[in-house]
């Protein structure tokens, strides 16, 4: 069985991106730089970032509940969590 991530919070984490730009999207739920990895999943278990590369400059909604159906973004699941 899959360890279930932390959620970090119940609501999307708007976030500034370049185009051409690789952020690391944190899995885990534990990282204290959310959305983005700071390492912290090294020590809890099976969990890596995921790599989002924009598309284009501007502002995205990485999910901050950690179980949206399209990771790396908001879904909306939260609302039900």
């Amino acid at each position: 069985m899959a360890p279930e991530p932390v959620i970090a919070q119940k609501s999307p984490i708007k976030t500034a991106v370049e185009a051409g730009k690789s952020y690391w999207w944190c899995t885990c739920g534990q990282s204290s730089k959310q959305p983005l990895c700071d390492g912290s999943h090294k020590a809890a278990g099976e969990f890596k970032p995921m790599e989002y590369k924009a598309e284009k400059d501007g502002d995205v909604f990485f999910c901050g509940c950690k179980h949206s159906s399209k990771a790396p973004m908001c879904d909306g699941t939260h609302k039900g969590l």
